[in-house]
């Protein structure tokens, strides 16, 4: 079980260590130096202002934005999420500065995108430097899986059945892109038009290949843009968010009501056209990246490092052939097919509940009070609810005209391991605490005022 946290966790500070399938045409280590040293951004994979403050020690200081506040302050609770982050509670870095407390760009564009939530400003205390390990949700299937075959007894024999139904028909139909997908990881090459065009058919049977599809295509423009808002960025240690925000919502219409990756799915045009509209220079290589790109993620991702992705075939096998031959895949298919159960709104914390359990106690014993998501660095940041050695105090915030954050009202409220519901409507004001009773352990520390200036951390302007 450890193993397989450690697996979907990436230090992007050491050499890449994951075993991975024999027959690939190019590492995780060839593909990370590439990255780094051929792309215009990319030095900000090891060294970018997030993980240089995780890596000091020193208190850190995160955006959480809120629709809730009343509630926060009647239960004097902050409840996490899942999604990309497991069980923390989604953040965005905050930099001290003379002028106040500066957002990192994705949390700029949150506030702006979302006037009508409350900024909240969280300083977290460390107990010593911060492990840079964030978690990659592209390599949780292998626990989506074991998690489902756990709690199996949960659903009923007919709904057992459905799910295999469904899984079988969504593998029936991306099958053939399945193959293709493995024969270019490892060194065949189709060509990048055909190849996307496949790629959007198969998300319809395959969802997981849209969230694939729509990282490889976020990395490929916050690594290769060069434009000045971009490179305004980077040189505080920044990724700019604001591209893979931009491609979300141009390519699927509704992005804005539901987020969700699984309907990303641009055909070859398409995907030139959404590509050039964001950054022209970068349309002409988009959908090669994306081919090379993908199809070695895909067979990481899915396969057992036991595997050989030159001659595994997912057209013809069987399910549990392909539960022993990729777990990564049928796992991500089973997370995502059992959301749209009918009783899935009663078993979300059940399944959900467990995995960050684990998740909780993999960060505690790495001494991880912040993890971030580790697809890659970009400012994914959240809260482990669960770590006990860690102080943590909130204030709400408010915003000059100059965009900085001022700690406003400190509320005697924290992080605490207890999920949020999907599904259930937004709690009322006057909503009475969580029933386990579980919470944070606060470490004592002096009531000090936020300081308003810190000294650099690495030569990134802090």
């Amino acid at each position: 079980m450890r193993n397989e946290w450690e697996h979907a966790h990436t230090d992007y500070t050491r050499p890449a260590q994951r075993q991975t399938p024999t027959s690939l045409a190019e590492s995780e280590s060839d593909w990370r130096h590439h990255l780094e040293h051929s792309t215009p951004n990319g030095c900000l994979i090891r060294n970018n202002a997030m993980t240089e403050a995780l890596a000091s020690g020193k208190p850190m200081y995160l955006l959480h934005t809120t629709k809730g506040i009343e509630a926060v302050r009647s239960s004097r609770q902050l409840h996490v999420s899942t999604g990309c982050l497991v069980g923390a509670l989604y953040c965005s870095p905050l930099v001290t500065q003379r002028a106040g407390l500066r957002p990192h760009n994705l949390g700029a564009y949150l506030m702006e995108t979302k006037p009508s939530t409350t900024p909240l400003v969280i300083e977290v205390t460390p107990d010593a430097p911060i492990k840079p390990k964030g978690i990659d949700y592209l390599h949780l299937g292998p626990i989506h899986l074991r998690t489902y075959l756990r709690y199996q007894s949960f659903l009923t024999p007919t709904e057992n059945e459905q799910l295999d139904r469904a899984i079988l028909a969504g593998l029936h139909t991306a099958a053939p892109f399945l193959d293709t997908a493995l024969r270019n990881a490892a060194g065949h090459t189709t060509p990048a038009p055909a190849f996307i065009d496949m790629l959007s058919d198969a998300v319809a049977g395959v969802p997981f290949l849209g969230y694939v599809y729509f990282e490889v295509l976020s990395e490929y423009l916050m690594l290769h843009s060069a434009t000045p808002e971009t490179k305004t960025y980077a040189q505080v240690g920044e990724l700019n968010n604001r591209l893979y925000k931009r491609l979300a919502f141009a390519a699927v219409d509704s992005m804005g009501q539901l987020f969700d990756l699984a309907r990303f799915n641009p055909r070859h045009h398409r995907l030139v056209q959404l590509v050039e509209r964001i950054e022209p220079a970068l349309g002409p290589g988009a959908a090669e990246y994306v081919r090379r790109r993908l199809s070695h993620l895909f067979a990481r991702t899915a396969l057992h490092p036991s595997q050989d992705a030159g001659s595994l075939t997912f057209q013809g096998a069987d399910l549990d052939t392909l539960r022993k031959a990729a777990p990564g895949l049928i796992g991500q298919m089973i997370f995502r097919e059992m959301r749209y159960m009918d009783r899935y709104r009663h078993l979300y914390h059940c399944f959900e509940k467990s995995k960050a359990l684990e998740a909780w106690d993999y960060w505690n014993t790495e001494g991880i009070p912040t993890p971030f998501n580790g697809v890659i660095p970009k400012g994914e940041i959240g809260i482990n609810p669960a770590y006990p050695r860690a102080a943590v105090r909130v204030w709400t915030a408010r915003q000059d005209c100059k965009g900085y954050l001022h700690p406003d009202e400190e509320i005697t409220a924290v992080p605490t391991p207890h999920l949020a519901s999907w599904w259930a409507p937004p709690r009322q004001r006057g909503t009475p605490n969580a029933t386990d009773g579980s919470q944070v352990e606060l470490v004592p520390v002096a009531r000090s005022p936020i300081p308003t200036r810190r000294s650099p951390v690495n030569g990134v302007p802090a």
